[in-house]
């Protein structure tokens, strides 16, 4: 006879199933699992026998066999532990074979019979909620799991607790999901940045239709503050955003207790990130920084500090929303939708535009130190921003700016103006930077000025067909926080004026 449970192996944020069969057969006693099992799943077996011992279960003396199919998948992580303690359970007749059979099963077993938090909860409530199989995990991931509402979900404590619920004796309740976050009113405010009015429009103007930004000024202008301020004024996640977002974290273990947060991520790794940090990788191809800021804002402070090496990885992620990690053992594709906002000094100590501060080298210093970001990195960037000090004797009597509250306002109508366009549209996309091709011609209507000066502009900046298009969208966001249906002069004017600080740069 074969007993079997059922658990997942991860591709990316994708839980497939896995189908965990366990044989007792006469010979000499031993315990194997087979399957392409990683250490951590052949580990499983001690921890296995451990946890038996600790509820008063000898392991049977006969040959016990464990297979993992499909067998040509790598198995890795030791939430395999539960999955195995139950088919093998189910095989010693201490709980029904066929509500085995109808389990889904994921947790790390202790020494003590007690079942460990593991990462992956949410991908395998949701596929459990398709297999129609009742999900099993630890009592820690209990309001993880239970954000899918169409998953039966029991999240023991223990070994013991879980083969009392199985077998009648004591049913556990379903866990309940944590009441959805209000962490909006913990996001850092625009009326305490002072000054700096032509870096406020052009963060407004990022957020409202999603563009790249990069701030470039010395040290202490405010340059951090600005770019933590923007996911206070983007509008929250939908459902669906947030339970991406969720299933990105779950599958890195850094998904939140308080349940699902409606504020965009904002990701701030330093500057010392390797290319697998920031892009995903590592020994399981884990999700990178940019995938954690999936939905949200990827902040990559002292830009020009990063490896070029590893900031062009990031090229084809910012343009396609995706990132496939390839490894010789695995090959996973992570989603990452990011609006990249990056700040650097214009040179190495800051002082480039400062007057008696410059250092000896000046201006070529600057040059060489802006000369670290590669041309086709700086050509997905669509807005370039200059942030000039500010005399300290002057910040006192500097007015504080304007509230997020009323710029996400604006943000939010100029946003829906955009969704609502791509809808008649018939386009799979809802903001400007992500229009492209015949679609952005269709959107983007200018009038007959609006192309002569885009026209000369194009041709005296020597723009890309990639920076052309981004001037083009960036004019259609302009006109749409002003409500005008088409695309005028001034819009392109403010537009190009955003692309020539790039070029300057």
């Amino acid at each position: 006879m074969v007993s079997r449970c059922y658990s997942v192996a991860f591709q990316g944020v994708e839980a497939c199933e896995i189908d965990v069969q366990c044989q007792l057969s006469a010979g000499t006693p031993s315990f194997q699992i087979v399957g392409l099992p990683d250490k951590a799943v052949a580990e499983s077996r001690e921890r296995v026998r451990a946890a038996l011992t600790a509820m008063g279960v000898a392991m049977p003396s006969k040959r016990v066999v464990i297979n993992l199919a499909p067998a040509d998948m790598p198995k890795e992580g030791a939430h395999f532990d539960l999955p195995i303690a139950v088919a093998l359970l189910a095989e010693m007749q201490m709980i029904p074979p066929e509500e085995a059979a109808e389990t889904l099963a994921m947790g790390e077993l202790g020494l003590d019979g007690r079942i460990a938090s593991v990462p992956g909860v949410l991908p395998a409530a949701v596929q459990a909620a398709a297999s129609g199989k009742t999900l099993v995990c630890p009592h820690a991931d209990g309001p993880e799991a239970a954000i899918v509402d169409a998953a039966s979900i029991a999240a023991p404590e223990s070994l013991v607790a879980l083969v009392n619920h199985m077998t009648g004796r004591q049913a556990l309740p379903r866990p309940q999901a944590a009441d959805p976050r209000e962490d909006m009113a913990t996001l850092d405010d625009l009326r305490e940045v002072k000054g700096q009015e032509k870096a406020r429009r052009a963060l407004e103007i990022a957020a409202a239709g999603g563009h790249n930004l990069l701030l470039i000024g010395p040290p202490g202008v405010g340059k951090s503050m600005l770019a933590k301020c923007l996911p206070g004024i983007l509008p929250p996640m939908s459902a669906q955003e947030a339970l991406e977002v969720s299933m990105v974290r779950s599958v890195a273990h850094a998904f939140a207790d308080a349940g699902l947060g409606r504020a965009r991520p904002f990701v701030d790794p330093h500057h010392s990130a390797s290319a697998a940090a920031l892009t995903g990788g590592g020994r399981k191809a884990g999700p990178g920084e940019i995938s954690l800021a999936h939905n949200g804002v990827l902040f990559l402070d002292e830009i020009a500090e990063f490896e070029g090496r590893v900031l062009d990885q990031l090229r084809q992620p910012l343009e396609s929303g995706t990132i496939t990690v390839s490894r010789a053992a695995a090959h996973v594709r992570y989603p990452c939708r990011v609006q990249l906002v990056a700040a650097m000094n214009p040179c190495r100590c800051g002082n480039l535009a400062l007057p008696g501060k410059a250092c000896s080298r000046a201006p070529k210093c600057g040059a060489d130190y802006q000369a670290k970001l590669s041309g086709p990195l700086l050509d997905r960037i669509d807005l370039v921003v200059e942030t000039p000090a500010t005399p300290a004797a002057e910040l006192h009597r500097l007015p504080n700016g304007e509230p997020s509250a009323a710029v996400a306002e604006r943000v939010a109508r100029a946003r829906r103006t955009q969704a609502e366009r791509y809808e008649r549209l018939g386009a799979a996309v809802r903001l400007n930077a992500q229009a492209e091709g015949s679609v952005l011609e269709a959107a983007a209507e200018m009038d007959a000025e609006a192309q002569e000066l885009l026209g000369r502009a194009a041709e005296k900046l020597q723009l890309s067909a990639r920076a052309h298009s981004r001037a083009i969208r960036i004019a259609r966001t302009i006109a749409d926080l002003e409500a005008t249906a088409q695309v005028r002069r001034p819009h392109v004017a403010e537009a190009v004026s955003y692309r020539r600080a790039l070029a300057a740069a």
